[in-house]
């Protein structure tokens, strides 16, 4: 446990410290399709390991709710489960908002397997359909305070598969420490890049029917968050034109003392991402800037998000991004529509004295579980914050025209953009 807490020191000081997902992984081998073993919970009780189960989902008129299980890990002490839940209206400005401490965790509940798992105050459940056109679904149900309930049905296309980067059993995986196969921490993000959401929010009593597209992400931090990243960028794009379009990315920096040389040579970025276009998954993305090196704009695959212009937030201490861009390009995974897909977006969120779209700032240590907290803010003196935006965006996107007609020419697609920006140390 305590080996979590402080890093190890490498015998070599200057030996490679940080092994990222993109290793040994050319354009054509960055999507491994997932497997039922890939999202079933760990669940462990040992180590110092964070575990979360997200779904963002968003309806026509920008509507968006997350539901998230976090299950975290700390050494000795006895796992927390917490159960986060936050609806905001742009349309009313309107935020609500429930973090709660989980009691009596189960995972798995009886007769189902670790994709499910329940609580007193949820349950979510795995179901299967195969050879549906949604062959996988989660069932959640969550009652969080006597003013909101939650009870949805998420369903993944069975023409858009979940995803890692790289294939196998270790695909998806980031480590950390000298030895890869023998890691201090590491880090795993598997996908679903898109699905469709139905169900109810109950706020105050009144039952208000929700109907959306969204993503679903299954992540693991094995090791403590404030020694794996110093920043994080999320992104997710969803619009219904031309029969379904998404574009996520998911992308952390780490701190220092991780890099190709040990510490010292750390604040790499690793980006993974992918887009849907025509309700299909075309392309998975993900690339690795080492701080020594440029990235050309003609790579053959791009996965990037950019803060163009920053500025300092006094309520957080942090640069926080003015305007942001985000890139996508890789070689087209469906079968019959080979060639390259491109897409950008970029979003002006404006500065701190009158953001646009700002669903919330979020002070992460007054969010996260009693123990996990006292540890981060003790051992490391963090005060991590999260900003969190909706907004209509374009994305601009070309690529075979296989994929929609007239593709090739260029297309600028409309939909309902949230993205996060998280400041660690």
């Amino acid at each position: 446990m305590f080996s979590s807490l402080w890093s190890v020191t490498a015998v070599d000081p200057n030996a490679p410290n940080f092994h990222p997902v993109t290793n040994n992984k050319g354009a054509d081998d960055l999507f491994g399709e997932l497997e039922p073993s890939d999202t079933l919970w760990l669940a462990t009780s040992s180590g110092f390991v964070t575990e979360t189960q997200t779904f963002y989902n968003t309806m026509e008129d920008g509507t968006t709710i997350m539901n998230q299980v976090v299950h975290s890990s700390v050494g000795v002490w006895y796992p927390t489960i917490q159960y986060n839940c936050k609806v905001y209206n742009p349309n009313t400005n309107t935020r609500t908002w429930r973090s709660i401490n989980v009691t009596n965790f189960v995972c798995p509940p009886p007769g189902l397997d670790k994709r499910s798992s329940k609580g007193d105050q949820f349950s979510i459940t795995h179901k299967e359909n195969p050879g549906s056109d949604y062959p996988e679904s989660y069932i959640i149900n969550a009652n969080l305070s006597d003013d909101l309930q939650v009870s949805f049905e998420i369903k993944r296309p069975a023409s858009i598969p979940g995803f890692k980067v790289g294939k196998g059993p270790k695909g998806g995986y980031s480590n950390f420490g000298t030895d890869p196969e023998k890691p201090e921490g590491y880090v795993v993000h598997r996908f679903w890049p898109r699905n469709v959401a139905t169900g109810h929010i109950i706020i105050g009593g009144q039952a208000t029917p929700f109907e959306g597209t969204g993503m679903f992400v299954h992540a693991i931090q094995g090791m403590r968050p404030n020694l794996i990243a110093s920043r994080w960028n999320f992104a997710n794009f969803q619009s219904e034109e031309h029969g379904g379009v998404s574009a996520i990315t998911m992308e952390f920096t780490t701190t220092d003392t991780y890099g190709r040389k040990g510490a010292g040579s750390g604040f790499v970025t690793v980006n993974v991402g992918s887009l849907v276009l025509g309700g299909k998954l075309v392309a998975v993305t993900a690339e690795t800037k080492w701080p020594d090196e440029t990235k050309e704009d003609a790579a053959a695959v791009i996965s990037r998000a950019v803060h163009v212009h920053s500025v300092m937030d006094e309520d957080t201490g942090y640069s926080a991004p003015t305007e942001l861009s985000f890139r996508w390009a890789g070689p087209s995974v469906l079968p019959g529509a080979p060639g390259p897909v491109d897409a950008t977006l970029s979003v002006v969120v404006g500065d701190p004295a009158k953001y646009n779209g700002l669903v919330e700032k979020v002070d992460i240590l007054a969010e996260i579980p009693y123990v996990l907290k006292a540890v981060v803010n003790y051992v490391a003196g963090t005060k991590p914050w999260m900003y969190q935006w909706i907004n209509r965006a374009t994305l601009s996107v070309s690529g075979p025209d296989a994929l929609i007609p007239d593709l090739s020419a260029g297309l600028n697609i409309d939909g309902w953009f949230y993205n996060e920006a998280t400041f660690i140390s």
